[in-house]
């Protein structure tokens, strides 16, 4: 009786006995799926920025890196290229405008466009109770967290309107939903980049460009190594932290065409800790 319903399936429904050979060719074209597009990638030579131009370089993109030191630059793209992603880096400090300016301008010379712009960097230099963080602190946090992300959207909009459209992400943070002791300005920076992705969204939907935003949890990079803590793993349900490779992935996907009907949504990767506004 049972082979007699499962023929009758294949019959009425005959993909659905080609399941197997479809899956491996809808993985094979996923690892092209970025083939011609242009990537810049803020901050990443190390942790979830590096993640990210990994996940975007391994999907066919040619994906361009930065960061403030010369000697990182350098170490991030040998890297990439011995996992044969094509891939040129510069120095880049997102907080001054003059190299937010030449990041895009030798990204569209060499590379004739972009199509994605990631931006991941990040700073905080502030640790302690909110109440004793000084005007310096929140200008720097801002101007970086921020303004920097927004400013670097305006330089690269014009070049993906040129390409027809493409896709712009933020990296925010969970303490975005949930500020976390100790991290008050931090936070509240990563809170306004909800915010900023919600704003650009529909702004920029008529020129077929994408605004999407991840929030990832407690990933174990150097950036967030003092969050590495028992308390903070008890709140979670998968009981470990997270991989950098486990945000670059969400951000490639969000680059994709698997993403094309999102837009001004934030993707939390957290390990199942509550998140809420």
């Amino acid at each position: 009786m049972l082979r007699c319903l499962v023929s009758r399936c294949l019959l009425t429904n005959p993909v659905a006995g080609q399941t197997r050979k479809m899956s491996g060719g809808s993985l094979a074209g996923s690892q092209s799926s970025l083939a011609g597009k242009v990537a810049i990638v803020t901050a990443s030579t190390d942790g979830i920025g590096l993640a990210a131009a990994q996940a975007l370089g391994q999907r066919g993109a040619h994906v361009v890196v930065s960061s403030r030191r010369q000697s990182n630059v350098d170490k991030a793209v040998a890297l990439l290229q011995s996992e044969k992603i094509q891939v040129t880096g510069t120095t880049c400090n997102v907080g001054n405008s003059e190299d937010r300016a030449r990041l895009v301008n030798m990204t569209v010379e060499q590379c004739g466009g972009v199509d994605i712009f990631v931006s991941n960097a990040a700073v905080n230099p502030f640790f302690g109770n909110i109440m004793d963080s000084t005007e310096a602190v929140w200008d720097k946090i801002l101007d970086v967290n921020v303004k920097s992300a927004f400013l670097m959207t305006q330089l690269v909009v014009p070049h993906l309107e040129k390409r027809g459209g493409g896709s712009v992400v933020f990296v925010s943070s969970v303490a975005g939903y949930q500020p976390m002791q100790a991290l008050g300005p931090y936070s509240v920076s990563k809170t306004a980049l909800l915010g900023l992705t919600r704003a650009l969204a529909p702004e920029l939907a008529q020129s077929h460009i994408r605004v999407n935003c991840v929030a990832p949890g407690i990933i174990k990079t150097t950036f967030s190594q003092a969050l590495w803590q028992d308390e903070f793993k008890k709140q979670l349900s998968i009981k470990r932290f997270g991989k950098p490779e486990e945000i670059g992935g969400v951000i490639a996907f969000l680059c994709s065409k698997d993403a094309s009907y999102i837009t001004g949504e934030t993707i939390t990767v957290t390990g199942g800790m509550s998140c809420r506004l």
